[in-house]
């Protein structure tokens, strides 16, 4: 099966307690480790997203065909782990105009519009920077569809698995991050894959 790599892959990876100490992250065993990320060795085509952001918009990553996409999944009152990747990321989006970045949340009930826009000025993400949230019926077909797990954790944190990939302008996964995802991680792979597509 086309994704029967993808969750093999993902299997792997542990949950992120944000809020915990160290979160523990597994590289997958189909990735060419590199400078930046791990290259995929097969580049299925990324599952579907259609979600709302905070403004009630809905926005399909089919939409941003033709740019590069960073996908990654967070909450907005995580403690750590999460605005440091939406810093990283963000920072990547300053440097490179063909870049998007869709968040799908892993908590339903914490994300709102106001949480969302909260997130967004404190972390001072820009534009292309979209945050996808939904109620739990909405967002488990994409948790499932990406292999995330997603469950409460102590002291209202949400435990979930933290990783990013890098869909290219076909719609394919190209590149896979885990949650110490560094903006140079990011930029690098671009430069080498954008002569790819």
């Amino acid at each position: 099966m086309r994704r029967a790599a993808g969750a093999a892959l993902l299997a792997m990876l542990a949950l992120a307690g944000c809020g915990s100490s160290q979160p523990k992250i597994a590289h997958p065993a189909d990735t060419t480790p590199q400078v930046g990320g791990a290259m995929l060795t097969s580049t299925p085509l990324a599952p579907p997203i259609s979600l709302h952001d905070d403004q009630g918009h809905v926005v399909h990553l089919s939409d941003f065909r033709g740019k590069w996409v960073a996908v990654a999944f967070l909450y907005t009152h995580c403690p750590d782990v999460c605005p440091l990747i939406a810093q990283n990321l963000n920072a990547a989006l300053t440097k490179a105009p063909d870049l998007r970045v869709v968040a799908v949340s892993v908590d339903p009930k914490g994300d709102t519009p106001a949480a969302v826009r909260a997130f967004s000025r404190s972390h001072e993400l820009v534009e292309r920077f979209h945050y996808l949230i939904g109620t739990r019926s909405q967002l488990q077909p994409v948790w499932h569809a990406y292999h995330v797990a997603a469950a409460p954790g102590p002291a209202k944190t949400v435990e979930h698995s933290a990783f990013e990939l890098l869909i290219d302008p076909k719609g394919h996964e190209r590149a896979y991050y885990d949650a110490r995802v560094r903006a140079a991680d990011v930029l690098h792979d671009l430069k080498q894959l954008r002569g790819t597509v």
